[in-house]
């Protein structure tokens, strides 16, 4: 059993699990799993790199997420950094204050190897309600979606990254409160046009089953299940039809702000980009043709908390 603390620092949120690992028994237990709305990528479509405030916001979760650490006896920590990270050009002072409140410096990996650690985050969670066929997992974080196919048995068969995301979409498109129509079909030709990128690097057709990860995807679960307020119990494992998402998609992006924050089970920090997630995923199932989306709550940190007890690398 090895202790290990993964981070997933994103575009919208950073994230902490501290989990105990028995890779011999493929047993992950959670110790903590945090999440905090620090929107490090805000901006960062426009002006290519991290604003002060968005530093400050992630360097004062990186100090909670040290006590965190410590307090828990953690043997191995990874932090990984993922879209927002990858487009900007002061990268080396996010990267000092990290290494200086955790003792490790960001690795900031490729949006292949991010499809990749998601995917067996998600499939030795939910492998059982996988089987054997193939499978496509959709990371919808807040800069970058990701698509990977494969299977239980086979692992990873093909991945690719795309730019687009719940506040790339939102920062980019979705500007008004609620957005325009206009807005909408200007988002949904640019999350199209990056879905059949994807499309012909991944071939969708292959794939059985859609596997959902992430809190815009989590989220229009719990919206789907009418829960009153969130319970990632509930909603891991949670099956949402094609109907359902457009629905709730279309409700949301005509929603405004203040009634979205109303919802039971929206958290704080994604009640202004929610939308713009939902149409994502909203689109991803009219593109594959797929009847509904199989929910998981086990993403990537999942993946680097398993790469971290078994030895691989990460980055």
């Amino acid at each position: 059993m090895t202790r290990v603390a993964a981070i997933d620092c994103g575009t919208n949120s950073i994230r902490l699990l501290i989990a105990d690992v028995d890779v011999a028994s493929s047993k992950l237990t959670d110790v903590v799993r945090l999440m905090e709305t620090v929107r490090l990528g805000e901006g960062v479509d426009r002006t290519g790199e991290f604003s002060a405030a968005a530093l400050e916001r992630t360097f004062a979760t990186c100090d909670r997420y040290a006590d965190q650490i410590r307090t828990h006896g953690v043997s191995k920590v990874e932090f990984v950094a993922t879209s927002a990270s990858r487009d900007v050009s002061n990268r080396d002072e996010f990267a000092n204050g990290v290494n200086s409140r955790l003792g490790v410096s960001p690795s900031v990996i490729t949006g292949e190897q991010e499809a990749q650690l998601s995917f067996a985050g998600a499939v030795k969670a939910l492998g059982g309600q996988i089987g054997p066929e193939q499978a496509l997992v959709v990371d919808i974080g807040g800069g970058s979606t990701e698509f990977v196919r494969g299977s239980v048995a086979r692992g990873v068969s093909a991945a690719h990254s795309v730019d687009i995301g719940c506040v790339r979409m939102t920062e980019r498109h979705l500007r008004d409160d609620p957005p325009s129509y206009e807005q909408v079909i200007a988002a949904t030709a640019d999350i199209d046009a990056a879905i059949a990128a994807a499309d012909a690097q991944v071939d969708f057709g292959l794939a059985q089953t859609l596997v959902g990860l992430a809190g815009s995807v989590t989220t229009v679960a719990a919206l789907a299940l009418g829960l009153e307020e969130y319970d990632a119990n509930v909603i891991n494992g949670s099956r949402v039809s094609a109907a359902d998402v457009d629905s709730i998609a279309t409700s949301l992006l005509m929603m405004k702000r203040t009634d979205r924050a109303r919802l039971g089970v929206m958290h704080p920090g994604r009640v202004d980009v929610i939308g713009g997630g939902a149409l994502v995923l909203d689109r991803i199932l009219k593109a594959t043709g797929l009847a509904s989306v199989l929910v998981s709550e086990h993403d990537i940190l999942d993946g680097i908390a398993w790469s971290l007890a078994d030895g691989s690398e990460v980055a």
